[in-house]
């Protein structure tokens, strides 16, 4: 997958606007089953995984003792006894080797099928429109959050779920890698959505502030840190991190991710110090211009009393300082 086919801008645009398409085909699958498979999924991930029904996914994580990310996942129920993990691609050997570890006393299998699957994902207002041009069964009613695994799209057996990640409504779709290139062809050929690469992806999410490994979360961050505290279902049972995450909840948050807008035309960029009082604060986690909002944003960890909405800091971008304001996010939210 390229940083950009055409112009990260464009693509961006086109997202927002009308449909793209990703080859996410990197990303990671890792396949649990057996008797205790959600006995085990509820063991290692955070989220109820209890609360499913055949054909739901769901958004949750794998924790460290500490509470701290494994990595960020989405958890897709097959059936009872068959969960199916979408996790991100430089995690895949990490994650399934981790799931095998605390597999030990389950009677279930912890299989890494990403060799199996391509992944595309079609995003964007007319994201609907395009796939289901391609279905006989009624894909555009599929609802947020839902999939299905014998659709076939152009003569493809493709599991389909409207899941994305780029603030738009969208489907990603996982195949054989055999007919990656023919449901790629088929749905340009439908719709025209426009080629997006890495670049653009990046953009997308921050804007709709969605975390991404190794900037928002790592295994130095909890969930309750990073805003994500909705995917931990504390009251569920015993689970990989939950002690760690009720003691940082009875202590208090020491710092917390919050987005700021760049009060000057200065791009702020990953990495950048925020400065306040004289003393380094925090670092930049994500920065980047937004393409469809037309102002530079980004997102950091900074200590609880400088996080309120309104708050100004400063980024040191090459020796100068520029003016940075604490903002609700998402950045961006669709239009209902």
């Amino acid at each position: 997958m390229p940083v950009e086919y055409g112009g990260l801008v464009a693509e961006h645009l086109a997202v927002r606007t009308a449909a793209g398409i990703f080859d996410v085909s990197h990303m990671g699958e890792i396949l649990v089953r057996g008797r205790d498979a959600l006995k085990f999924i509820q063991r290692v991930t955070c989220n109820d995984a209890a609360r499913l029904t055949d054909g739901q996914a769901q958004y949750s994580a794998l924790l460290t003792e500490r509470g701290t990310f494994v990595d960020d996942i989405l958890v897709h129920r097959f059936a009872e006894d068959a969960y199916f993990l979408c996790v991100n691609a430089a995690n895949a050997d990490k994650d399934a080797a981790w799931l095998a570890r605390h597999a030990a006393g389950f009677d279930v299998e912890v299989c890494d099928v990403s060799a199996d699957y391509a992944q595309l994902a079609v995003q964007g207002p007319r994201a609907a429109a395009i796939v289901q041009s391609l279905a006989a069964e009624d894909l555009a009613g599929l609802g947020y959050y839902r999939f299905r695994r014998d659709a076939v799209l152009a003569g493809v057996p493709t599991l389909v779920a409207r899941t994305g990640y780029t603030g738009e409504d969208g489907f990603e779709l996982y195949c054989a890698p055999d007919d990656a290139e023919r449901l790629w062809t088929a749905l340009a050929e439908a719709g025209h959505p426009t080629p997006c690469g890495l670049g653009a992806r990046n953009t997308l999410r921050l804007e709709a502030k969605l975390a991404l490994y190794g900037h928002e979360i790592d295994d130095a961050v909890t969930p309750l840190e990073a805003g994500l505290g909705w995917i931990c279902k504390l009251d569920k049972g015993d689970f990989v991190g939950r002690d760690a995450l009720l003691r940082q909840k009875a202590a208090g948050l020491t710092r917390k991710l919050v987005g700021f807008e760049v009060e000057d035309r200065v791009p702020i960029r990953d990495g950048y110090p925020l400065v306040a009082d004289g003393r380094e604060i925090g670092r930049v986690t994500s920065g980047s211009p937004s393409p469809f909002l037309k102002k530079n944003i980004g997102l950091a960890y900074l200590p609880i009393d400088k996080t309120a909405v309104g708050t100004r800091v400063l980024a040191v971008a090459r020796g100068r300082e520029v003016p940075c304001r604490i903002v609700p996010t998402p950045f961006y939210a669709r239009p209902k």
